[in-house]
Parts: C-alpha cells; structure tokens; sequence
C-alpha cells in the first residue's frame, strides 16, 4: 500500500531516537517506514526507497554479535546517510576503519563543517551538536572525504558524494544538534530529491485503507479513555468501518477529576459513536491492592483492561472468538513512543525503558486481534489527524494522560483515600494553569503523590502528612523535554492552594529533571 511518491526507509539498530528520526522525516512532509536492522531485505526492498537512513545504536560495530550493514543497503542505488553508530557501519562495510575512541563525546560537542552537498545552505562552518559514541572512524574508505571534524573526533562527518553516501557521527535529530532539521531536510529535498506529499490528509486516506483492509467484515471494540490517542483512534476507526465500532469507557477510578462525564459527552452524544460506558474501579482497585511495583501495576492495569473488553462482548451481541480464529478487533491508541519505551516485538535492538500497560502489559492469552492504527504515528501526527477528523480542540490539545492513569501518579499503594487526595491536588494544578494561561504553554503537567510523609506545621500543630511534587515539562517530541519555567506566583498559589483545600498534604515539591536522564512520567 505505497501510494506516496517519495519513501524513506530508515534502518533501526537499537538506538532511542530511532523513531524521532522518522519523526524528523514526517515533520519535512516526506513519507517513511523503519524496519529493524535485520528486517528481510526483500521487505525493505519492496518500499522502493527513495532514500535509505541509518540510526544509531548501543553498540561497537567490531563486536561479535553487534547489529551488521545489509549488502543490500549499498546496492539499492538509493542515497543513504548514516548517523552515529550508522555512519561506523558505513566506514566498515566500505573499506575504512573503525576504533575505540580514547575522548569519548557525550553531550553537546562543537564541530566544523567543510564541503558538502549534505549542508544546506543556512548551516554556518561552526556547528554545535549532540554526539554520543565511545568509538569513532579513524579511516575514510576509498572514495570517500572529511566532511567535518571536532577537537576529538577527526572524522566527524565523511561523504562519497559521487554515490550519495553521507555519514555523520552526531545526531541531527535531537533538538540540541543546531540546524539538524535543516541537515535532514537537505538530505531528504536536495540529496534524494523527495517532495513535501506526507500531510494529514494522506494520513488519514492511507489509515483508513489499512484498517478496512484488516478489519473487513469483524466488529471492532475501542478502549476509549478520552485522551488525545484513543480519541483519535476511534474518530480514524469509526470513519473508516462506521457501525463495526463500538467504544468501551471503562472508568478505572484512576481517572483525574469530572473525566468520565466528559468523555462520554463528547463521544456519546457529540460524536455520534456507539458508547457503553463501565464503571469498574472497584475491580481496578482489587488488582492494585498492596502493588507497589510500577511495572506489576502496568501489567496488572493491562491484563484487567483486556479482561473488562472481552467480557462485554457478550453483552454487545458479539459471538465470542474461537481458538485459532480472533473475531473481535480490538482497536488502541498505541503512539510511537509507547513502543519506543516499551521496547515493542519489533524493536528488540534497543533498550527497555518501561513497559506501558497497551504495550507490554496485554496478556497472552486474550481473545482480540489488536487494531493499533497510530502505532507509528507521533503525538502531533495524531492531533493533526484527530483536527482533520473535525474532533473539538478541548480533545485535540488536551495533555496526555497515562494509560494506567493515576496508578502510575501514586507511588507505593494505591487506595481509594490516596486517589481522591492526588485527584484534588491535580484539579488544583490544572485549574491555577488554565487560570495562567499556561495549559498550551506546558506540554504536560500533572500532580504525582509521593510515599513520604513529612513534618508540618498547620494552626500551630504539628502535622504529618504525605507530600506532592508537581511535573510540568515543555517538549516538541515527548522524546526529549525540559521543565518549564512556570511564574514563581503561579506555583506560590498552586501550593497555597493544594496545602490548605487537599487534607493529607502538607508539602510541594517542584520537579526540575530534564528527560533525560527522567522520564516525564515518575514511573
């Protein structure tokens, strides 16, 4: 199903920017597909590439085992840039040579550019960029030239410009590499000669025709939690198989505050989608009960999710699936970065992070086929479908909330009376925020209740209660992201607020980590 012009195969050998790239790549309108390093080449092959990317990786490219360069990817005659452990690759596979590094570079690290097609032409000679390797290319192959270098990296870029093979050891697709879009987008426009074709309405199209093709006939159940990616996922379901869909509210009870009506507002009687709404916290809370692991809760949150699907099916009219014939689809809002984290069936190369609960906490065992349309789309990807699809921007921009929802914001036991205390203290942030208006301004921001207690002082007694710690954080990707920078009088009448209206808390702590080394999450 190609239908676009201009296609991009990018090459995974494990690193976590993996899919940011193919981001960078969708951002310049151009389509692309990633494939494990040791995807068939007869698979990578069939996309007909217009251009080939290499990611980097964890690994030394001379170690035995380590991720290896496909024949095929130099005899495609398609361009290729390697990046990172991708451009190590590229000087072995061609004749050069490949060695520890005795400086290693991690962090930002100032280059110096010379010659080459890959620039564009608004990248100045003095480049600030983000390496990270331990082992370097201390060799060009044959054919190939310099084409930048750092104080501790002589060969920090290398191009063989008569065969389109460019390979540079930093990475443009972070934020912290200066010019790196423009450097990808000169690879994609000028070297490849790709067009601007990827937009939501392509999309969309291409969306729709892989879901009919996979549904066909089968009804389709939704997990439909209100967020931006299920949201979106029943708005691309339900236009393209229509009555097939229903969507099943389950409220967990670990929802934030007033959630529930809202959702089933906007879908049931907004929307026009069919809705069955369950309310099933006490069952959420029975599985969490005494669980302080953060992964065990994921998988138990997982398993119980799949568990409340199936047992609807009876009740909707839906003839249970048989051993070895999966009659029921059902559909989820899987983003890339769930499988980035999760480290998904087709991402093994590279490091597990956290398993998320639609991810690596469904069980083996259940009865449905997964339908997950937005599998390799990005967040903005998903809410410039869910704005095509014409859903509300109060849908479209609201701040991604967990699957596993405020389980994953309680840290240590989950109880009923420590849910309604994170649940007051987040409305509180949420409505001083809008107040501020800084909802837009900080890509995600939540409350999260910490299993400390320390010691206070309210109407001259000592008090000893539990302490909450604010995460505001601004990203363009959800890969990288910085804390944000909140007016000290907006947070001064957030903790004024949370001390004296949420019994229980006494104290509030500010979260100031950057992802990385955090993740936005607290588990």
């Amino acid at each position: 199903m190609h239908t676009h012009p201009d296609r991009i195969a990018i090459l995974d050998f494990g690193s976590q920017y993996s899919q940011l790239i193919a981001r960078r790549v969708r951002e310049a309108n151009v389509y692309c597909e990633l494939f494990p390093w040791d995807a068939p080449p007869e698979k990578v092959q069939a996309l007909q590439p217009t251009g080939i990317i290499l990611s980097g990786g964890p690994n030394s490219v001379y170690d035995p085992g380590a991720p290896s360069l496909g024949d095929y990817v130099l005899q495609v005659g398609a361009p290729v840039l390697g990046i990172c452990y991708g451009m190590q690759l590229l000087a072995r596979a061609c004749g050069g040579v490949v060695a520890p590094s005795s400086h290693r570079e991690y962090g930002q690290t100032s280059i110096e550019i010379q010659p080459s097609r890959l620039w564009a032409a608004n990248v100045p000679q003095a480049l600030s960029v983000w390496m990270s390797h331990g082992d370097r290319v201390d060799q060009v192959p044959a054919g190939f030239h310099t084409i930048a270098h750092s104080a501790n990296t002589p060969i920090a870029g290398m191009a063989d410009e008569a065969r389109g093979i460019y390979a540079i050891q930093f990475h443009p697709e972070v934020n912290h590499t200066q010019h790196g879009r423009d450097i990808i987008d000169q690879f994609l426009h000028q070297v490849c000669g790709c067009g601007s074709s990827w937009t939501s309405a392509g999309i969309i199209d291409e969306s729709i025709a892989r879901i009919r093709a996979q549904v066909g006939t089968r009804p389709v159940i939704c997990g439909l939690s209100g967020g931006v990616d299920s949201s979106v996922t029943a708005a691309l379901v339900h236009r393209a198989v229509g009555d097939q869909l229903t969507c099943v509210f389950v409220d967990t009870g670990l929802l934030r505050k007033g959630e529930g009506e809202q959702v089933i507002e906007t879908f049931q009687r907004e929307q026009g989608i069919r809705l069955v709404a369950v309310d099933a916290s006490e069952d959420f809370l029975e599985v969490l009960q005494g669980v302080t692991d953060p992964e065990e809760k994921r998988k138990r949150i997982g398993e119980k999710f799949v568990r409340i699907f199936e047992a609807q099916i009876a009740g909707l009219g839906i003839q249970p699936a048989v051993t070895n014939s999966k009659t029921v689809l059902l559909a989820q809002g899987t983003l890339y970065p769930d499988v980035i984290e999760s480290r998904g069936p087709e991402r093994q190369a590279a490091a597990k992070i956290k398993t998320h609960h639609n991810v690596g906490g469904l069980p083996k065992d259940m009865q449905f086929e997964l339908l997950e349309p937005l599998r390799f789309l990005f967040k903005d990807e998903a809410r410039a479908v869910g704005s095509a699809l014409g859903l509300p921007d109060s849908i479209v921009w609201r701040q991604p909330f967990p699957g596993p929802g405020l389980a994953v914001r309680i840290l240590g036991d989950v109880t009923w009376e420590r849910l309604e205390r994170l649940r007051a203290a987040d409305a509180v942030l949420q409505e001083e925020l809008r107040r501020a208006d800084l909802m837009r301004a900080t890509s995600q921001s939540f409350a999260v209740l910490l299993p400390v207690r320390a010691v206070g002082v309210m109407g001259d007694g000592r008090t000893y209660s539990e302490v909450i710690a604010i995460r505001a954080v601004t990203t363009d990707d959800f890969m990288t992201a910085d804390w944000a920078r909140i007016p000290y009088e907006v947070l001064a009448r957030i903790s004024s607020r949370i001390v004296n209206e949420v019994h229980g808390i006494n104290r509030v702590t500010y979260d100031i980590t950057t992802k990385p080394p955090a993740t936005i999450e607290w588990e």
